[in-house]
Parts: structure tokens; C-alpha cells; sequence
């Protein structure tokens, strides 16, 4: 069974930190770019950054580039999101799906979900 499990949101005050988890299990990790994306109540959810498999490619959306950062340990099955200077409208459910990036964007069908995990900025 295929399994995405994020982890490390939380509550945190605007211009604050968090680093998020992605743990994947039942799925050839080193064969899959994984994405990250974010839906607020209300809204639509946006595909917000993604890395390739040797993670020789990254990509982040217009909203979070330069304040978020993606990276991968496929010893450890594992990609992260360190995001840094947190905004009030960073506060979403954020969940890790596994499928296709280039710098360009996140790309092909994202087949296999995480549950999601809650972030919220408090102003």
C-alpha cells in the first residue's frame, strides 16, 4: 500500500518557521517527483512547489518562492519544506503528492495523496 504521510504543521506567529515533512512507503520513492500543495478554505488548491527525482529540478510558485524551500533525502524516503518568513495567507492544509516537476512546474498526474497537514499564521 502506498502511503504519504506529512507532518510538522502546526500554529506559528507571521514571520515565523516551520519545516514540513513528507514521508513516503509501498512506492519506489527514487522513481517519483514529489509536489506540494496547499488548499484554503474557500479556495482552490495550488500546487506550490515540486522537486524531480535527483532533485536536480525545483520549482515554486510565485507565492512562496524565495521564502520556501524543497528538498529530499531518498535514503530516508523523505522530502521536506522549509518554509521561513510565514504570512497569514500561508495558512492552508498542506499535503505532498507524488508524480512530476520540472522547473517549469509541476507536471504529468499526481497519483498517490498524503492526508495533509494543518498550517496556520497567526497575524
Amino acid at each position: 500500500e502506498v502511503q504519504l504521510v506529512e507532518s510538522g504543521g502546526g500554529l506559528v506567529q507571521a514571520g515565523g518557521s516551520l519545516r514540513l515533512s513528507c514521508a513516503a512507503s509501498g512506492l519506489p520513492f527514487d522513481d517519483y517527483a514529489i509536489g506540494w500543495f496547499r488548499q484554503a478554505p474557500g479556495r482552490e488548491r495550488e500546487g506550490i512547489s515540486c522537486i524531480s527525482v535527483t532533485d536536480s529540478s525545483t520549482y515554486y510558485s510565485p507565492s512562496v518562492k524565495g521564502r520556501f524551500t524543497v528538498s529530499r533525502d531518498n535514503a530516508k524516503n523523505t522530502v521536506y519544506l522549509q518554509m521561513n518568513s510565514l504570512k497569514p495567507e500561508d495558512t492552508a492544509i498542506y499535503s505532498c503528492a507524488a508524480g512530476g516537476c520540472t522547473s517549469a512546474g509541476l507536471t504529468g498526474s499526481y497519483a498517490y495523496w498524503g492526508q495533509g497537514t494543518q498550517v496556520t499564521v497567526s497575524s
